[in-house]
This record gives C-alpha cells, structure tokens and sequence, in this order.
C-alpha cells in the first residue's frame, strides 16, 4: 500500500491541490452612485476568473458583519460621485477590502483587482486627451500587518491535534490485541461502549494538555491573539480533540497491529488534512471531485472555524455550522467504532 498506493495518492492530490491562484472569490460592492463608470468595473470584476459578485450593500455597517459571516472575501467600495468626479476632475477613489486573515490570499485578490482597474483605466484613456486617475486604496480586515502566522498557526493548531490524537488513540485496542490482554478485556463485564471510551480519556487528557501548550505558545511566543471567546475556542478544539480520537479508536478496531493501526493513522490522513483542510492551499481553488473530498475531512471544519474565533472574533452563531458537522462526525465514528468492534477475537 505504501510503495504502490501512497506515490498516486501524492500525485492527484499535489497536482490538483497545489495552486497558487484565487478563483471564484465571492466579493460584495458597495456603490453609491451606480454610474456606468460604476458598472464598468464591476462587470469587467465579473467577467474574469477571479471573483463572483456575491451582493450589493446599502450601508457601509454591514462590511464588518458580512466578512464575519464568512459570505465574502473581498469588498470594493466606491466613492460618492464616482464617474461624476471623474468627468470634473479626472480622478476617482476606490477602497479595495480583503480579509487579511489569510495574507497570501489577500494580497493577491488585490493585486487581481488592481490590475483589472488599470485595464479598465487604459480602455477610458484612448478617448481622451487627458488620463483619468483612479486611486486605489487597500484595506486588510484583522490582519493589517500581514503576519503570515495568523493564517499558520489555527491551521497548524488543527493539524497537530488531528494526526497526534488519532495516532495515540488508533495503537490503543490494537496494542491490547498484539499483547493478548484483549481477551481479559471482552471477558470483564464491560460492554464494548464503555471499553472503547474508557479508551479514550488517557489520550484526551494527554491531548488537552498538547492543546494548552499549542495555545500559549500561539498566543504568547508567536503573538497570534484571541480576539473571539476563550471558551468558545476550548469548546471547538475538545469537540475536534473527540472527532480526532474516534477516527483513531476506528482504525485499530479495524487493524490487528500497531504498525498497521500507524500505517493507517499517519499515511492515510497527513497528506488530505495538509492538503485539503484549507491549511496550505484554498479548496475554492480545487477542482470539485477534491471539493467534494475536503467535507469530510474534520480539520477542515476545525480549522475555518478557529481561525474565525481567534483573528474575527466571531461568536458561536458564526460557527454552528462548523460546531455541528464536528458534532455529528464525533458521534457518527464513535457508533461506526462499536459496530466494528469485535466482542470476539478470531
């Protein structure tokens, strides 16, 4: 499996995950004016590859609330009398609004945007004499300062909890299995319900305590700041910690050896959550088989949904779409986990 399967593996997932440009990128306009100007460049925004028109707003308030809620990632904001200064005076403004928790992302969707405006610019300037001047300014939402590691370190935070605590839990059953202290086990009058939890309290405490020390170290050597809850991020990242322990507590109930139960563990999830969590590379970008792939990994769900705790702070309405899917996932592998536990050894 490793020598045949893992270089295929590896292949798909690097040629179509890795990309560096941003596709389809939802954006919101907020245009007072709504002159043919206006309309010019929304629709030449439209017409490229990089970004969707996701709405219009009425009232500059909603910018923040909107890039909260996760419905955009990027805001062009007109200025009052936009074409009109622009006959009078031959200038006009436009603020460019990215959300800076991902600077890689966002520096280039305003690059994108900046281009298309300058194209734009060279088109109007061969019917006059004179240039038109439009001054661009760009806005980073909660990453003014571009720090690389406030889009690293919830994505590394959710990577580590992820391979760590399945690779703890999935030796577990399979250990007792190899050492032959599983038949003591199935004879004690413990159901298998309680066998397999009983199970996994060593390793969540061992992984709350990976977690504190992650958390101190992002927040107090890497000055990656909590904006959001507290409590709301410990809820997260032990629902995630359980998610994370029932896919291990999955494997070896599946395996009869350790090597086999880490074989699993490690190779089988390193390259889809590095790959298709959202940690390195957007998954808007990929194609839609791969898309498809990434709901259902739980880093995925962990990572968009601390990153939003830690640098948006947003509250729990924000992220219970994310709170539920972990939710479900943990229930679903611990019953799938019961179902594949043998209460005989063969």
């Amino acid at each position: 499996m490793v020598l045949l399967v893992l270089p295929i593996l590896m292949i798909i997932l690097f040629g179509f995950g890795i990309s560096t440009e941003i596709k389809n990128t939802k954006f919101a306009v907020y245009d007072p004016s709504r002159d043919i100007s206006t309309q010019a460049i929304i629709n030449k925004l439209k017409s490229s590859d990089y970004f969707t028109l996701e709405r219009y707003i009425d009232d500059p308030g909603e910018i923040e609330n909107i890039f909260k809620q996760g419905k955009v990632g990027f805001m062009v904001v007109f200025s009052e009398k936009f074409y009109q200064n622009m006959l009078q005076t031959g200038e006009a403004q436009i603020l460019l609004i990215s959300d800076g928790t991902d600077p890689n992302t966002a520096s280039t969707l305003t690059s994108y945007a900046s281009g298309i405006i300058r194209e734009y610019l060279m088109e109007m300037d061969k019917t006059r004499s004179a240039p038109y001047q439009i001054h661009t300014e760009v806005k980073l939402l909660y990453n003014p300062t571009m720090k690389g590691a406030y889009s690293t370190v919830p994505g590394v935070m959710g990577m580590i909890l992820m391979l760590i605590c399945a690779m703890m839990s999935s030796i577990s059953i399979a250990k007792e299995k190899e050492l032959g202290t599983m038949e003591v086990i199935l004879v004690s009058p413990m159901p298998p319900l309680m066998i397999i939890l009983s199970k996994m309290v060593p390793y969540f405490t061992i992984s709350l305590i990976n977690f504190s020390t992650v958390l101190c170290l992002a927040v107090f050597v890497l000055k990656v700041p909590i904006m959001g809850s507290l409590a709301l991020l410990i809820l997260l990242s032990v629902i995630f910690i359980f998610v994370s322990l029932a896919l291990g507590l999955l494997i070896s109930s599946m395996v009869d050896s350790q090597v086999a139960a880490l074989l699993f563990s490690v190779m089988g999830l390193i390259f889809p959550v590095v790959m298709l969590s959202g940690l390195m590379f957007p998954i808007e970008n990929m194609p839609l088989v791969l898309q498809g792939l990434a709901q259902v990994i739980p880093a995925k769900w962990y990572i968009a949904a601390a990153r939003n705790i830690m640098i948006k702070g947003v509250g729990i309405g924000s992220i219970m779409k994310e709170l539920l899917v972990l939710g479900f996932m943990a229930v679903f592998l611990i019953g799938l986990s019961l179902k594949k536990f043998k209460i005989r050894l063969e």
